[in-house]
């Protein structure tokens, strides 16, 4: 196994083991693969927005701009119960208008107000909420010096989730493309060719979008279409024809070496890009992950529904794999920056964890 690899899931592992008991907040998060069919917006760092999302929003830094609007329609029937809105940060700037029942947890304080809409909901609080007419809602302030694992939960949350994105997306980078992308003067084709387990791959440089102008997408009965890109600055400016049709719900586009996004026509297909500081000023139809964002474009719900299995590499030579999918290295045996400072911030974690759990002498 790559050293990049084992040193993301020992850090998960750790992080896992440092877990307070009855931690429900860690427990409910979806990370990885389970978090683009739950969350239609994730932000690992901020997010400054002027528009809205129409499913689930987590923002693992602060939420700020103008107002906004989260959760703006039903949600598909689902397990999981999350709230509509998860900011482990700040939540400041204009108003932000909570919908359907959405609810929210916010680890720090909440100053540019919510308007709660809908259904009754509830909100947690770390530090301080002003501005918001609690109603008949449930509103629940000062969490983190009440109940000090509040906050502790969230942080690691976000840990979690901004490894097991970064990892997802290097994991996926790995596969071996199967299927056709071809180009005919403006316009660009993607003709999948899934496998017997319902995938399809394509791979594909930012300067082979940067040569089209319209794409034609044929996912061809595919479970799963993996676009994976390669290139550190993206511009995402092409028209779909014949619309995004869903494409969010089966395919994702993977910009796994992307520092740069920025994004200004509606696009098809959900959005995987960990590592980039992203701009959008269209819709994307799908869920959608980014380092950071300036948002002035809708996500819009048609989340990623596909069975696609991460293979997961044996935890030593003597250990089999049961994931039942093919393991895939990749890769040169380099760990991403920050991956050791991660591991060691959860082995410090489980060292913190263990001495509080020392009992005291008599």
């Amino acid at each position: 196994m790559p050293l990049r690899q084992t040193l993301v899931r020992a850090s998960l592992a750790v992080l896992a083991l440092t877990a307070p008991a009855g931690a429900a907040f860690a427990e409910s998060t979806a990370v990885g693969i389970d978090a683009l069919k739950v969350y239609n917006l994730v932000v690992l760092g901020d997010l400054n927005s002027s528009s809205e999302v129409e499913g689930r929003t987590w923002v693992g830094g602060n939420l700020t701009g103008t107002s906004s609007n989260y959760q703006i329609k039903a949600l598909p029937a689902s397990t999981f119960t999350g709230p509509g809105l998860t900011v482990v940060g700040d939540v400041t700037g204009g108003f932000k208008n909570l919908n359907n029942g959405s609810g929210a947890v916010v680890g720090g304080s909440v100053s540019s107000g919510f308007n709660l809409n809908g259904a009754p909901q509830t909100v947690k609080v770390g530090g301080t909420i002003s501005n918001t007419n609690v109603n008949q809602n449930t509103v629940i302030s000062g969490l983190a010096r009440t109940d000090p694992a509040f906050v502790q939960n969230l942080k690691q949350d976000a840990s979690l989730m901004t490894t097991s994105m970064k990892e997802l997306s290097y994991q996926l980078g790995t596969n071996a493309a199967n299927s056709t992308f071809s180009i005919s003067g403006n316009r660009g084709t993607f003709d999948a060719r899934p496998d017997a387990s319902g995938l399809a791959v394509f791979n594909i440089s930012s300067a082979d979008l940067d040569k089209i102008g319209e794409i034609q997408f044929s996912a061809n009965g595919a479970d799963t279409v993996i676009v994976n890109v390669s290139g550190d600055k993206v511009l995402l400016n092409d028209n779909f024809l014949g619309g995004t049709n869903n494409l969010g719900e089966k395919v994702i586009w993977n910009f796994k070496d992307a520092t740069s996004l920025t994004l200004t026509t509606a696009w098809g297909g959900s959005v995987l890009a960990p590592l980039a500081n992203a701009n959008t000023g269209n819709y994307v139809q799908g869920s959608a992950v980014f380092g950071s964002l300036t948002q002035n474009g809708e996500f819009h719900i048609g989340t990623y529904a596909g069975t696609y299995v991460v293979p997961q590499a044996p935890a030593s030579s003597t250990t089999t794999s049961s994931s039942g999918g093919t393991t895939s290295s990749g890769g040169v045996a380099i760990p991403e920056p920050g991956m050791v400072a991660l591991f060691g911030a959860g082995a410090a974690g489980l060292m913190f964890a263990r001495r509080r759990r020392r009992p005291r002498a008599a």
